[in-house]
C-alpha cells in the first residue's frame, strides 16, 4: 500500500500487515509509524490526499476558535491509536483561507475523511475520543 510521510511528504510502498514493529521512510529514513497530525497547506494538500492508500483525516481548525483549542489533545491523542491505519492532518483555516474556501468549510473545527482520494464523510463540531475514533474506525 501506499504511505505518504508524515516528515518529507514522499510516498512509500509498504505490505499491508495488520500491525507494524518498524517501517521507516526510504527516502528520509524518518518513521512512517508516526502518528502526529501533520500540516496542510495549498502546496502538499492534494499531494498528501490522493497518494495516501490509507484514510486521510483533516482537522480545519483556526487558533481564534475555542472548541478547537478544546479538541486538539483529542485529535492528537486519538492520532497515536492508528500508526499506518489512517493518516492525521492539519489545516489552520486562518493561515490556509483558500483551502477553506475550496472545500466549502463554513464552520470550525470541521473534520473531512478522504478515502482513495474522495471525501468520504463530513463532521463539523468536537468530538468526543471515542466518537472520533468511531468515525476513524469506519474507513479502515
Amino acid at each position: 500500500m501506499n504511505i505518504v510521510c508524515p516528515h518529507c511528504k514522499k510516498i512509500n510502498s509498504i505490505p499491508k500487515k495488520d500491525s507494524y514493529l518498524k517501517a521507516n521512510c526510504g527516502s528520509c529514513k524518518n518513521s512512517l509509524l508516526d502518528t502526529t497530525p501533520i500540516d496542510l497547506d495549498e502546496s502538499n494538500f492534494d499531494h498528501v490526499v490522493v497518494n495516501s492508500e490509507i484514510p486521510v483525516v483533516v482537522d480545519f481548525w483556526a487558533p481564534w476558535c475555542g472548541p478547537c483549542k478544546m479538541f486538539a489533545p483529542i485529535y492528537n491523542e486519538t492520532s497515536q491509536k492508528f500508526p499506518l491505519k489512517a493518516l492525521f492532518a492539519k489545516v489552520n483555516t486562518e493561515e490556509q483561507q483558500n483551502l477553506g474556501a475550496k472545500y466549502g468549510i463554513r464552520s470550525i473545527p470541521t473534520l473531512v475523511v478522504y478515502k482513495n482520494g474522495i471525501e468520504v464523510k463530513r463532521v463539523s463540531g468536537a468530538l468526543d475520543p471515542l466518537r472520533l475514533a468511531n468515525l476513524v474506525n469506519e474507513f479502515i
